[in-house]
Order: C-alpha cells, then structure tokens, then sequence
C-alpha cells in the first residue's frame, strides 16, 4: 500500500484570495477569515499573496499585514508560503526578506512575467532571490501568465542551492514532471484540472483555486489515491469536475471565482476584487452557484 509522500509545505495548499474592502483597501479580517475557513476544511498549507491573491495590485507594506494576518489566524495548524514573485528582481528580494522577518515556512517564486528574460536572467533572478533568506523556497512555472517558461537546464542548476526544494508546476507536461522529482524537486500541481494526473506522476500535492470551495474533498481524493484507492480518487476527482470548471474554465476566473465562491459559502460578504480584474456579473456568480451546487459543494 502507497503512503504520502514527504511534502515540505504539506500536502494541500491554496493560494488564497487576499479580501477587500468596498473602498478597495485590505481587510485583513476577511483575509484572516479566509484562511481559518481553509486551515478548517482539508488544509495543511496557504499561499499566501500568489497570483490569486492579487500581489501585483498589492504593495510591500500590505503584503507583510496581510501576511502577519494570516500567520496570527493560521497558527502552527499549516504551513505558511508567502508569494514573492515579481518581475522585479530588487522588489522579489525586498519581499523575500520581509517575510522571512515575519516568520513563514515557505517561499513561492515565479518566473518574471512580462519582461520575458532569457534562461540566464531567470536563474540571476531566482538565485538573487533564494540566497536572500534561508527560507525554503517554491519555484512556480506557469508560462501561460509569465511568457517564460523555465527550462531543464535552468531547473538543474536551481535545485542545487539548498533553499530551492519544490516547483508549482502548471506547465502540465507529466513527464517533465516525473524528471523534476528526479532532480530532487517536490512537485506541487498548480492546476486543479490536472490534479489527479499530477498524482499518479509523483506530485506530493496542490496549491490549488478551487480548494476555497473544495478542500476537504481534495484532501479526501490525495487520500484515496496515496492508500490504493484509486477508483475512490477518481470518484472524487470526477464529482469535482462541474466546480472545476465552474471556477477554472471561465475567461474572468482567479481571483474572481475563489472571492465569489467565499461569498457564496458565507465566508466573505462581498467579492471586491482590484482593477483590472472585475467582480462577476450576477450572470456569472449564477453560473458558478450551479457548478458548486453539481459538486454538492453548496
């Protein structure tokens, strides 16, 4: 019989939503909120200050706040990973250090969007950022969002700096992912459609969207999977596909999606969200009630 493999930031992570007021400031109340509704419901990390919670918007100061919130609400009941990713390799170091200072468990790094460096800027910035702090760190490849994606090479040179231990994969090339672990990486899936594949290629776990609505039976399906159920994973992977699809397969999904789902479970009494991202219309919250209520996830 499988076991769970070792996981350095746990096993089922979410990047969680960062709350707003209506005036669009933090309200690191309803952030806290969020993550006590996680750390309740199947998780035994966060990510804290990713793409879904809105980090480009938000500024250094409100990051550390935002992160000090959550690390009250949390405890030592998860793992902590705060988002340092920026396309700015002086502003990632800043970040970095930072968090460090506040007490988190993990980093998350991804690769400088927009300015689309070459391998050699990604591994300058990388490394500027790893040996900043002694603070284990999450390297996130996601090219679709940055227009980079990092290469082997690149990944062979990474995981020989001892802070550098796992990569959130949403490239989703399994094989590629067999040889990360290879290399010595735990690999995290980074999105939800392909979480029960990243299983059955070594992943040690998520940083998912769709857990603000479904970790416990994300939790339940790694379960089955790691103790030999596998027809129990499926089961479960396949009762999540209407709320997948609902949060993931939108044009206007992230951030978006998680708030309106929190609204929708009672955990948020709004959806605010920073410009250029836009609250769903009634329309779409309508749409996303249905494929949770499929997922009897409502």
């Amino acid at each position: 019989m499988m076991s769970a493999p070792a996981a350095p930031f746990g096993h089922v992570l979410t990047a969680m939503a960062t709350a707003f007021h209506d005036d669009g400031s933090v309200d690191l109340e309803g952030t806290a909120r969020i993550a006590t509704h996680l750390v309740e419901h199947g998780h035994d990390g966060v990510v804290v200050s990713g793409t879904t919670g809105e980090s480009p918007t938000t500024t250094t100061e409100e990051d550390g706040a935002i992160l000090a919130a959550v690390k009250d609400a949390v405890g030592d009941r998860a793992k902590i990973v705060a988002g340092v990713g920026t396309n700015s390799t002086a502003h990632s170091v800043e970040l970095a250090e930072q968090a460090a200072k506040i007490g988190v468990d993990g980093l998350l790094l991804v690769t400088p969007y927009y300015n689309k460096p070459g391998q050699a800027g990604v591994l300058h910035h990388f490394r500027s950022v790893a040996e900043a702090t002694d603070v284990p760190v999450m390297l996130y490849d996601v090219p679709g969002r940055t227009g980079t994606q990092i290469s082997m090479e690149t990944f062979e040179q990474a995981i020989r700096w001892d802070s550098v231990v796992a990569v959130k994969d949403a490239v989703g090339d399994f094989a590629r992912g067999v040889e990360l672990t290879g290399l010595g990486y735990a690999v995290y899936s980074g999105d939800d459609a392909s979480n029960l594949g990243w299983l059955a290629h070594g992943a040690v776990g998520f940083v998912s969207v769709v857990g603000h609505a479904a970790g416990d039976q994300t939790r339940a399906m790694a379960e089955a999977f790691w103790t030999g159920d596998h027809a129990r994973a499926l089961e479960i992977f396949t009762g999540l596909l209407p709320a997948i699809h609902a949060v993931m397969g939108v044009p206007n999904y992230g951030a978006t999606t998680a708030k309106a789902a929190l609204q929708l479970l009672g955990v948020l009494d709004n959806r605010n969200v920073r410009g250029p991202l836009v609250p769903l219309t009634d329309e779409e919250v309508a749409a996303l009630r249905a494929g949770l209520e499929a997922s009897a996830l409502l």
